[in-house]
C-alpha cells in the first residue's frame, strides 16, 4: 500500500514543521493500489454494499452551511452524499492503511508506549457540493478525553485544489492551545480578534498525499466547486493510556493499531 520505502522515508523534516507550525506535509505515501482501494471502499460504505455494525454516518447538507447539518441520523440509505463515516477502523483496508509502517514512524516519534486511535473517519465532499466546516480544534470537553491528542494524519484519497474545499489551516496556532475548554468550532468573538484570514495557508494535496495536523491548530474547509468528489481519510492517534471521561455510557474502548515495542 505504501508508495515510498518506510525504513528510509524522511519523516525529521515534517516532524519538526509539525512542531513549529502545526502542521505539516508528509508528502506521497500511497500507492495507487491502496487508493483504488480505499476510494472503492468509501463507495461500498455510502451505498450499503459492504456493512459494519457501529459505524457512524453524517448525511452532507444540500446548502453548503454548517448550522444545516443534522445528527443523530445516522445511515439514510444508499447515497454518496454521506460526509462523515467514522470507525472505518473495522474495515481491513482501511485499517491496513491506519497501521502501515510510515504512520507507525510518525506517530512513535510522537507518542510513548502503546498507540491507540481516538477515530479514524472518511471526510467527504460530494461534487459541486459538500459543506463548510468552520474553524474548529479537535479537542476540549466535547472530545470526553483525560487529555487531548495532539497527531492527525490527514491522507487525501482524491485530488484537493482549493477549489476542491482543501484544508486551510492557521500555522502556529496549536501553540495558543484551546480557544475554549470546550473545543470544537471557534467562536465568532474569538474568530474576529485573531488574525486567521490574515495569516491562513492553503494545504491543496494530490491523491495519496498526507498531513500531518495537530489537534488545537485552527483549520476548516470550504464546499467543493469541482467536478470530482473530495475525499479523505483523517486519523487521530494517541497514548494508549489516555482515558474517556464521559458518565452517560460506558467509556469508550480505543482500537489499539501499535503495541510498544
Amino acid at each position: 500500500m505504501i508508495a515510498v520505502d518506510p525504513l528510509t522515508f524522511d519523516v525529521a523534516g515534517a516532524l519538526a514543521r509539525f512542531e513549529r507550525d502545526g502542521y505539516a506535509l508528509l508528502g506521497r505515501v500511497a500507492s495507487d493500489d491502496a487508493l483504488d482501494a480505499m476510494r472503492a471502499r468509501t463507495d461500498d460504505l455510502m451505498l450499503g454494499r459492504v456493512v459494519y455494525p457501529g459505524l457512524f454516518f453524517q448525511h452532507d447538507t444540500t446548502s453548503g452551511k454548517y448550522e444545516d447539518l443534522t445528527y443523530g441520523h445516522g445511515w439514510e440509505g444508499p447515497s454518496e452524499n454521506y460526509r462523515k463515516i467514522e470507525k472505518v477502523e473495522v474495515d481491513p483496508i482501511f485499517g491496513a492503511w491506519i497501521g502501515n509502517p510510515v504512520f507507525e514512524r510518525v506517530a512513535r516519534a510522537k507518542i510513548a508506549g502503546d498507540i491507540v486511535i481516538y477515530r479514524a473517519v472518511i471526510m467527504a465532499k460530494r461534487a459541486q457540493g459538500g459543506t463548510v466546516l468552520p474553524w474548529h480544534q479537535d479537542g476540549g470537553k466535547f472530545w470526553g478525553l483525560d487529555r487531548d491528542p495532539e497527531l492527525q494524519i490527514w491522507t487525501a484519497l482524491d485530488d484537493a485544489p482549493e477549489d476542491a474545499g482543501c484544508v486551510e489551516i492557521v500555522p502556529g496556532s496549536h501553540r495558543g492551545g484551546l480557544a475554549t475548554p470546550v473545543g470544537g468550532v471557534v467562536p465568532a468573538n474569538i474568530l474576529a480578534g485573531s488574525d486567521a484570514e490574515a495569516t491562513r495557508v492553503a494545504l491543496p494535496a494530490r491523491a495519496g498525499e498526507a498531513i500531518l495536523i495537530h489537534n488545537h491548530a485552527w483549520h476548516r474547509s470550504g464546499v467543493n466547486r469541482t467536478g470530482a468528489p473530495r475525499r479523505a481519510l483523517s486519523v487521530c492517534y494517541m497514548p494508549a493510556t489516555t482515558r474517556c471521561l464521559r458518565k452517560r455510557r460506558a467509556p469508550r474502548e480505543f482500537h489499539r493499531v501499535f503495541p510498544a515495542r
